[in-house]
């Protein structure tokens, strides 16, 4: 999307900051924190905006939709990870809410394939050309309605909700493997929790369990394609 200086606040030791502040606020998985140091962050917001790029903050991307703050973005890929073994990757992932592409390119260091859904045609084609510029090739990304996941490709090691929900669905809870995790903003405006749910397998049947980790604020998760 736009050229990196390595200058200043776009520079490498920024970003190392960032990995800092990152373990301080409790992020250790080091598959994550290896991620989040090798994607700039800064080549996915517009340039009047690059000097705030590695602050812990939400940033607008146009189209009235944020880029997420890097520690909510650790925070839900370190939730995903748990599920695989001590320095295992993951398999196939389901994002919903692809925005500018940030959270794609880190969670394409973490996972075998990824697909990201985003309902705003703008939005997809901004992704799609950050990634390609950084020669990330394991992320499809569709422009679709994202509210009932993506069932062609299901089942998934983990789902990443990038955008409130006023519940998660049967439906897309169906979509996770066995042992797999799904992460997601549950809520509406200012009442908002991030939700894990997951999968386990008891006499054969897939069963659900659902923990309430911490407050957040998100966008909404909207129908339709635009």
């Amino acid at each position: 999307m736009h050229q990196a200086t390595g200058n200043g606040m776009t520079s490498q030791r920024t970003r190392l900051r960032m990995i800092e502040r990152l373990r301080e606020q409790g992020i250790s998985n080091p598959l994550v924190l290896d991620a989040m140091s090798q994607i700039a962050r800064h080549l996915f917001v517009e340039p009047v905006l690059q000097s705030r790029a590695y602050d812990d903050t939400p940033l607008p991307i146009g189209q009235a939709q944020t880029i997420s703050s890097p520690y909510i973005v650790a925070l839900t890929c370190e939730l995903a990870l748990q599920g695989t073994g001590s320095g295992q990757k993951l398999g196939k992932v389901l994002e919903i809410g692809c925005g500018c592409g940030y959270q794609a390119a880190v969670l394409s260091r973490l996972a075998r394939s990824v697909f990201s859904l985003e309902r705003i045609a703008k939005l997809v084609g901004m992704a799609r050309g950050n990634l390609q510029s950084m020669r990330i090739g394991n992320v499809t990304i569709r422009n679709i309605d994202g509210t009932h996941g993506y069932p062609r490709e299901a089942p998934y090691d983990a789902i990443v909700v990038a955008a409130a929900m006023p519940m998660i669905s049967a439906e897309l809870k169906a979509q996770l493997k066995p042992g797999g995790r799904l992460i997601a903003p549950v809520g509406m405006g200012e009442q908002q929790q991030l939700v894990l749910v997951e999968a386990g397998e008891v006499d054969g049947e897939l069963r659900y369990t659902e923990r309430v980790l911490e407050a957040v604020k998100f966008v909404p998760l909207l129908s339709g394609v635009s």
